[in-house]
């Protein structure tokens, strides 16, 4: 049965996915407009709800599984398949072990402008990316960054990172066809 908008009645478009990894259905009446930044035409989103992955990782506290589970709002944990939310009570029942994602780190072979060490690429959990300096750090109990604090944010595509490749710069080029072969280029 295919799902309508509340809003008009018309027909919901296909699932689609934000660069965050969350999926959606929209009206198929509206549209996302990249540039602006805005809804276009109906506004009506169906989030859809991204299910809990099994790690391959033990919980640190009871030894059940781990399992990446993705918030509402697009930010990712991992955290005990044991823990569940009781709708009733309205709190978390099972194991409370929960680690949140805040981002990758991966070294660069390049220097600070500012103090010289080395830069490092950070990127967040919504994938982002940013060169930062490596000594840069937060002092969450006073607000206030730490170390050096020179940063410059990517755009998509800027820079792929050694994980992201998966290791094709290290493959041979293609050979060229020789001579009375049969390949077509």
């Amino acid at each position: 049965m295919e799902e309508k908008c509340p809003k008009c009645g018309a027909p919901l478009a296909e699932v689609s996915e934000t660069s965050t990894g969350r999926k959606l259905q929209r009206c198929s009446k509206g549209s996302w407009n990249s540039e602006t930044r805005k809804n276009e035409g109906f506004d009506f989103v169906k989030w859809i709800a991204v299910e809990p992955q099994t790690l391959d990782e033990k919980c640190p506290k009871c030894g059940a599984p781990l399992v990446l589970a993705v918030t509402r709002f697009g930010k990712k944990m991992k955290k005990c398949s044991t823990n569940s939310w009781n709708a009733e009570t309205k709190k978390a029942e099972g194991c409370d072990y929960i680690e949140w994602i805040n981002g990758t780190t991966e070294r660069l072979d390049e220097d600070c402008p500012i103090c010289g060490q080395k830069l490092v690429l950070f990127t967040t959990s919504t994938g982002k990316k940013m060169k930062k300096c490596s000594t840069a750090g937060w002092d969450s109990e006073n607000r206030v960054a730490t170390g050096c604090t020179y940063v410059q944010w990517l755009k998509a595509g800027d820079y792929v990172s050694k994980q992201e490749s998966g290791g094709e710069e290290f493959l041979p080029p293609f050979p060229d066809s020789e001579p009375g072969s049969t390949q077509e280029k």
